[in-house]
């Protein structure tokens, strides 16, 4: 029964990491300082060296260790008892030395080349008949000063990763310390007590009891005296670095620790509270005892989780519905037509959400026409680049070696025409600011039923978006075609004209007043204003039928 509810944590793990980690599980976090025999406690309570070693930091992203008790069964034993099983790669690692190379990998990818760290846990499950049920979460081991190309607030990173971990209540803190390395110096236990001040949930773990000098022991630290946790202290032998190297074996580094605490005059009394053995069965305790509490908060969670996951896919509405294959082409034909029907209300202003704030559909589009259009036609100087020794240049040019006696027809046209050709910037300016508009309004049209569909909405936002960038060229070019056009032909029979020139003739009779506009300006005015008022009903033309019908020339 306990080994199963230690699965069922297991599994809520797993499922939870793949779903954003909602859920904080019941587990046992490894905190020490760099080198203070983190890695080699796990190894020990696995049996076997899957871990990385190096000098500096090794441990640069969480390990979710997940250990799980399979029995060997007597009848047809399979080819392996012990594998390992990563969460991010489909495949059984047999061999302790590829799972190694695997974590280097797998931190190599994320954290980098360098000596930085990351805050996304790799997840590992080993199966063995030689482990108890147990959830550990191997962290960065503590460190003061960055080494190397380690980023500068490499102790402020690491800090706020442990902490991360430890300040939740459901997590045990393992709280790794040096025996040979005064106590009221260890990291780990100054980081545990600022976020467990009673020590309700911190387990000390002292390591290198057979490194302490000469005529001294931690009995006092293992009994309590000196830093009392209710969970206790216990002592454990690591295997040397020379026993690494020599490749001595886990059983024999197991029985040598058992000896250790055996023969030991300070330790022989309480040798059956210390050690790995004893501290896989205590923590595998405490981590059942430690689910029980949290039980009914979990309980209580996972139904709220639950609830809010049933809420938001009642809101998608009924899978019976949208689960026919014969009821989806109807229902995103519905909302393709909704969608239509939204982008015409914003433009003609019927639709239901109008804001108070800023214009924006067909009022923005009005405002750009008689607004924006029409200041910047109203700023046009129709003389521009135009001064008295350029009209008898022209003139000039005009009747060749022949004195002129009135104005030529052809230095009228030349002068005009550029003129003409000041409305085209406006004009394709106007073009663009609309067909932004329109995408805006295009990408504003949604609805409570299409939000549900995501990937819909964001393909028919894209198709009308192409649309649109296909008409924006061909009207560009046709409201450009339209200034052309009054450029082409001028009709000086036209009232606009024919007034313009009696005006000026008035004003050349009359004394000009300080601020009189010239006679040659005055002329000029009444074929812009013909031309504004043609280019801008044009251009209402334009933007609002995709094929426009062209205007006679000669009619005018």
């Amino acid at each position: 029964m306990d080994s199963d509810l230690i699965k069922l944590v297991n599994r809520l793990q797993d499922t939870f990491s793949n779903l954003g980690g909602e859920l904080d599980m019941p587990q046992l976090a490894v905190v020490g300082s760099q080198s203070a025999g983190k890695s080699s406690v796990l190894e020990n309570i696995v049996g076997r060296d899957f871990l990385p070693r190096g000098q500096g930091i090794v441990t640069r992203r969480p390990l979710v260790l997940q250990l799980i008790h399979t029995p060997v069964p007597e009848t047809n034993p399979p080819p392996y008892t012990e594998y390992g099983q990563f969460l991010h790669i489909d495949k059984r690692f047999t061999d302790f030395n590829d799972i190694r190379k695997e974590i280097e990998q797998e931190t190599y990818r994320v954290a980098g080349q360098n000596k930085g760290i990351s805050k996304l846990p790799i997840h590992l499950r080993i199966f063995s008949p030689n482990v108890l049920d147990l959830t550990l979460v191997d962290l960065p081991g503590l460190t003061k000063i960055p080494v190397g190309d380690q980023p500068s607030d490499i102790e402020r990173q690491i800090r706020g990763l442990v902490v991360e971990y430890i300040s939740k209540p459901n997590c045990v803190i393992l709280a790794v310390s040096s025996a040979n390395v005064d106590l009221a110096n260890s990291e780990s236990l100054k980081l545990a007590r600022s976020v467990d001040p009673q020590g309700r949930r911190t387990i000390g773990i002292l390591t290198k009891l057979d490194l302490m000098d000469a005529g001294t022991n931690a009995l006092d630290i293992l009994t309590g005296r000196i830093y009392p946790l209710r969970l206790g202290f216990i002592g454990v032998v690591n295997r040397s670095q020379q026993d690494i190297n020599v490749e001595k074996s886990m059983a024999d580094a197991l029985e040598s620790e058992t000896q250790f605490f055996r023969d030991h005059p300070a330790y022989r009394n309480i040798a059956h509270k210390n050690g790995t053995k004893y501290l896989a069965k205590t923590l595998n305790q405490v981590l059942m005892n430690h689910i029980r509490d949290k039980l009914p908060d979990m309980k209580a969670r996972l139904n709220t989780l639950m609830g809010q996951a049933q809420q938001e896919l009642n809101s998608f509405g009924d899978s019976a519905i949208y689960g026919d294959s014969n009821q989806q082409g109807a229902l995103v034909l519905r909302l393709m037509t909704q969608f239509a029907r939204d982008f015409v209300s914003s433009i003609e202003g019927t639709n239901v959400d109008i804001s108070t704030k800023e214009l924006s559909g067909g009022a923005r589009i009005y405002y750009i026409f008689n607004d924006i259009f029409g200041h910047a036609l109203a700023s046009i100087d129709s003389t521009q680049n135009l001064d008295n020794q350029d009209i008898r240049t022209a003139i000039r040019n005009s009747t060749g070696p022949r004195p002129s006696l009135f104005v030529p027809e052809i230095a009228f046209d030349l002068l005009v025409k550029p003129q003409i050709k000041l409305l085209e910037a406006p004009s394709l300016r106007c073009v663009e600011l609309v067909y932004e508009e329109l995408v805006k309004i295009c990408h504003n049209c949604t609805s409570a039923e299409l939000q549900r569909f995501p990937r819909l909405h964001a393909q028919l936002i894209e198709v009308v978006s192409d649309l649109l960038r296909e008409r924006l060229g061909p009207t560009s070019e046709y409201a450009a075609s339209l200034i052309e056009i009054q450029a082409a032909y001028i009709n000086t029979n036209h009232p606009a004209f024919i007034s313009g020139t009696t005006a000026a003739h008035a004003a050349g009779a009359a004394p000009a007043p300080k601020h009189t506009i010239p006679a040659r300006v005055s002329t000029f005015l009444p074929l812009r204003t013909r031309a504004e008022d043609t280019a801008l009903t044009d251009l209402l033309l334009v933007c609002s039928s995709d094929s426009p019908p062209l205007r006679n020339s000669a009619s005018r």
